[in-house]
Parts: C-alpha cells; sequence; structure tokens
C-alpha cells in the first residue's frame, strides 16, 4: 500500500481545515515544495496535493506552488481541486503532476471523465469522492448531492477512470480513524486503483488499512501534520 502524505494549497501555503470549512483553517508553512521535500525524505510514496482555492472558486490559483513541488521532489504527484475544465486538468499535468483528481465534475458528468481518460489516459485520471453517510458532497464539501458514494465509484471506473480517491468527510481532519467498514465496501466493488482519505489518527489506522487487501494507498493529512503519526516509522513498516 503506497502512502500518500497530504498538502493542501491556499493562497501559497499549506494549510489544513476542519472537516473542509474555510474558516477553520491551520497555516503550516509558506514554502509548499520544503513541505513536499520533507514528504519525499520521510518515505512518502507519492504527493497527494488539493488546491484548495480551486476547489472552492473553479479559479486554479496555485500552479507555480506545485510546479514548484514536482520541481523539487521525485515522487510522483497527484493534484485535486477545480478539475472542472479539460483546460484546467491539461495546466495540470503541464505543472508536472502525474494524475488529477476530478472531483465535482465527475458526479456533475461522468461523460467528462469519460472523455478525460480517452484524452488523457485512464492512469492520469483519478476520481475523487467525497462523501458523507454515504453520499456524495459536491463544491468543496459545501453541497451533498442525492448520488450514493458506491454508485459513483462503480460508474467512474466504467468510465475509464484508473483511481478512486474515497473521502469520508466526518471523518476528515478530525483524528477519529477512517471508516473502515465504507472502504471494505469500495474494495468489493471495485477493480481500479482505490485510495483511502479522511480520519487517519494514528499508525494503527495506517497498519489495519494496510492489511486489506488490494488497497492502492492511503492519503495522511492532519495526523502528520500534528505529529500523531511518524511517516518515517510508517514507511519503514509498510
Amino acid at each position: 500500500m503506497l502512502l500518500l502524505p497530504a498538502i493542501d494549497l491556499m493562497s501559497a501555503q499549506v494549510v489544513r481545515l476542519r472537516q473542509g470549512k474555510a474558516d477553520q483553517k491551520t497555516v503550516y508553512s509558506n514554502d509548499p515544495a520544503a513541505f513536499a521535500l520533507r514528504w519525499q525524505q520521510e518515505g512518502g510514496h507519492y504527493l497527494h496535493i488539493v488546491d484548495l482555492d480551486a476547489a472552492f472558486t473553479g479559479e486554479q490559483k496555485n500552479l507555480e506552488s506545485v510546479r514548484a513541488i514536482t520541481r523539487a521532489i521525485q515522487i510522483p504527484c497527484e493534484l485535486g481541486g477545480g478539475m472542472r475544465t479539460e483546460a484546467a486538468i491539461e495546466r495540470a499535468l503541464e505543472a508536472g503532476v502525474s494524475r488529477v483528481v476530478i472531483g465535482t465534475r465527475a458526479a456533475e458528468s461522468l461523460e467528462f471523465v469519460e472523455q478525460m481518460a480517452a484524452r488523457f489516459g485512464s492512469e492520469r485520471i483519478a476520481v475523487g469522492i467525497d462523501a458523507k453517510d454515504g453520499m456524495v458532497s459536491v463544491k468543496g464539501w459545501t453541497e451533498l448531492s442525492t448520488l450514493r458514494a458506491t454508485d459513483l465509484a462503480t460508474r467512474a471506473q466504467d468510465a475509464g477512470a484508473g483511481t478512486i480517491i474515497y473521502t469520508d468527510i466526518a471523518t476528515d481532519g478530525m483524528l477519529q480513524g477512517p471508516n473502515f467498514a465504507e472502504m471494505e465496501r469500495m474494495l468489493a466493488l471495485l477493480r481500479c486503483q482505490l485510495i483511502a482519505s479522511g480520519g487517519v489518527s494514528r499508525a494503527e489506522d495506517v497498519h489495519r488499512l494496510a492489511q486489506m487487501q488490494d488497497l492502492y494507498g492511503c492519503i495522511i493529512g492532519k495526523a502528520l501534520y500534528d505529529g500523531a503519526v511518524d511517516l518515517r516509522q510508517l514507511a519503514a513498516k509498510i
């Protein structure tokens, strides 16, 4: 299982939001590339970057920070946030990321996912599914849809997405542990790569996820930044 340290960008700063709320923001650094280098040196396999400005507004305001990150490190990166047009995806890939994460737009149009997978390749297209109580949330977690997360996951896979990233909003940033039952449900349904996101609070959470057969990766955010888990120690055991 791959370990994916998370870097959330807002106004060119590394931040973390509590349950995705912009008014509950903690700023960790003004140097995203330095943070990325740290996570690589400590054993991260793949970097998960989110452009929060783009997630909330649709405008990509952190591409220079993304470029600085991809130039500074050797491990691959994926970028989510505001991936709602072909041009946005193209700009992200040109900035050096290996994979983009389509969120809101995937919930609105699986045809878009299909077109992007055909244009750029399934391996470069991930669909991010943010859910609460099993229902998909969109637009930076500000709106709850009527679509079931499991339904969107299987449809996105059929549309050509090579990776599904599942985030449980209720657990994200709360350090209460991931939604293991929902991850098991997703794994039973999917053939494509599945990445767990949200809720990791301690090393034991990561080890439990690593025991799940065929789970491709685990995104770790707040627990790293708050020192609740040690990436170097995790990487040595996973």
